[in-house]
């Protein structure tokens, strides 16, 4: 049986990959799907452990849609689906990569060389990878079983889309932290940044007030030769601030690392964008007290509150804000993606947020996008493949939200149907509710994981009336 020979995979090539314990293979797939033009296939990555699973009893397979990065990265923090797979449902795991990411590159090291060689990273072609994997996966076995689809993120999209686009092949998908909302014209702009603020100002009021202070602070800094040589000393630049346009790459900086600082504010320690303590947003709020601080005092107290996120351990020797806040994702890959079909629209408004006021304009956003990869981007592309707000044909489909994170606001928050649900997780940051279980865990995370179960098992009922498949 297919299930006996990745035993024996395992046991001869198999790795312990931090917590996880996986074997790397590879599936051929077309570089595109949808031609009948282009022969040209590479090599898509995926991790697969089979220590639980029972393919005699046709248990599941529990399949991750991997996203923007390494899929190590998100197989190492999604304890959820490891643990509810050893323990109730006895499931195959799988973590595919998504194309573009990670070790899966169509064109090896040119892949991002030219449109004509990174156009193939789309949403749509990830999802038919993923189809031809499931059904390589199932060609050596007897009785079908079920597949549900579990993401977090962009990931989480992509597990609802492939519900949604081939309920013929996923039976269920958990779609955690999954912003399909996030759109032109289907939420405010404003409501990703209105969240951060209200994540910062739940904690401390005073360390709000002192960031939104900042950006003017940095702004005089930046503008004068003595305020730039006291950035570059005072927070240890490792490329100084040379010109005051130089100010701008600082604060883009700075908006990232705390949009980041929300999204991964869980109630342990971690490790997921960066190491980080329980609760950072609280634990770099200890160093803003007081709002009203003079300049130098509140720019040394604010560069001591983001060495919680930048130097936690202790080990960095200098700041380089040239660098991607979320080093750990394909920040190449999703920026042309963002430059493509996943335009979200962000703005802010300085007397709802704590960042500096920034309007949605797609023409500078479509030119910008233009100068860096030389497409335009399609603003209603996603809403046209996908149905936008229209998802009410869709089922067995659970969105989980928590509402700490950001990316809430462009989330699935209300039941569409029997089938169709959604999650709220009140203390839950970005798809907390897929990290492993943990003491410090919220009940509302632990009553989500629970809900999780209950519909998986539901859905897995429905496969074995559909398929007249008597479990065991």
């Amino acid at each position: 049986m297919w299930g006996g020979a990745v035993l024996l995979l395992l046991a001869v090539t198999g790795a312990a990959h931090g917590t996880y314990r996986y074997t790397e293979s590879w599936l051929t797939v077309p570089v595109d799907h949808f031609s009948f033009s282009n022969n040209a296939t590479f090599k898509m990555r995926y991790l697969i452990n089979d220590t639980f699973w029972q393919p005699e009893i046709n248990a599941p397979i529990f399949f991750y849609t991997g996203n923007e990065g390494d899929i190590t990265m998100f197989a190492e923090n999604t304890g959820f689906l490891w643990e509810t797979a050893s323990d109730d449902f006895a499931a195959l795991i799988v973590f595919a990569e998504h194309r573009y990411y990670g070790k899966s590159l169509p064109f090896g090291n040119e892949s991002f060389s030219s449109p004509q060689k990174v156009g193939y990273l789309t949403s749509q072609q990830a999802l038919a990878d993923y189809v031809d994997l499931i059904n390589h996966l199932m060609e050596n076995l007897t009785t079908p079983v079920p597949v549900i689809a579990f993401g977090g993120s962009y990931g989480g999209m992509l597990a609802a889309y492939f519900r949604m686009k081939y309920p013929h092949v996923v039976q269920g998908a958990i779609a955690a932290s999954a912003p399909i909302f996030q759109f032109p014209g289907l939420v405010p702009c404003g409501i990703f940044n209105m969240i951060v603020t209200s994540d910062f100002n739940s904690t401390s009021h005073e360390c709000m007030k002192s960031i939104q202070k900042s950006w003017k602070t940095i702004d005089s800094f930046a503008g004068s030769e003595s305020g730039r040589l006291w950035l570059n000393k005072n927070w240890k630049l490792c490329k100084p601030l040379n010109k005051t346009e130089d100010g701008l790459t600082l604060k883009t900086w700075l908006s990232d690392v705390l949009v980041n600082l929300a999204m991964v504010n869980y109630p342990y320690p971690s490790n997921f964008l960066a190491p980080l303590p329980a609760y950072p947003i609280k634990a770099m709020c200890r160093f803003l007290p007081n709002s009203s601080y003079s300049d130098k005092i509140l720019l040394t107290s604010l560069f001591k509150a983001l060495s919680v996120y930048t130097n936690y351990t202790g080990k960095t020797k200098c700041l380089n804000i040239q660098d991607d806040a979320s080093p750990q994702l394909g920040e190449s890959g999703w920026d042309f993606q963002a430059c493509t079909e996943m335009v979200m629209p962000i703005c802010s408004n300085d007397t709802k947020s704590m960042f500096e006021e920034a309007e949605w304009n797609f023409k500078k956003y479509s030119d910008s996008c233009y100068q860096k990869w030389k497409v335009r981007p399609q603003p209603d592309l996603a809403i046209k493949n996908y149905g936008g707000k229209d998802i009410s044909a869709a089922s067995n489909i659970v969105f989980s939200n928590g509402l700490l994170d950001p990316w809430a606001g462009g989330g699935v928050l209300r039941n569409y149907s029997d089938s169709l649900v959604a999650v709220l997780i009140p203390e839950g940051a970005h798809h907390l509710d897929l990290r492993a279980r943990n003491a410090a865990d919220p009940a509302s995370v632990i009553q989500a994981r629970e809900f999780h179960k209950h519909y998986i098992q539901q859905w897995m009922k429905q496969f074995y009336r559909q398929h007249k498949i008597s479990p065991h």
